[in-house]
């Protein structure tokens, strides 16, 4: 269970990092894939407006905790 865990960061890290190159300049590279998070999510919290950029990096932060969490946890 540990590896789609991991995997599950790895994605949220790339979205993150993705986003806040699509918010900053244009990101052509599997643009729907890894723009998902800022194209899609973003506009429906209206909480998040203005603040696009800060809401990706924390979502890189994020998958970068769940890539060390998962990493912690022993194999039962």
């Amino acid at each position: 269970m540990r590896k789609p865990i991991q995997l599950l960061g790895i994605v949220m890290i790339l979205q993150g990092i993705s986003g806040a190159i699509d918010h900053l300049a244009v990101q052509p590279f599997f643009g729907i894939f890894l723009n998902f998070f800022n194209r899609v999510i973003l506009p429906r919290l209206d909480a998040l407006t203005g603040y696009e950029l800060f809401a990706n990096l924390i979502l890189t932060a994020l998958g970068v905790v769940v890539v060390i969490a998962a990493e912690q946890t022993q194999p039962s």
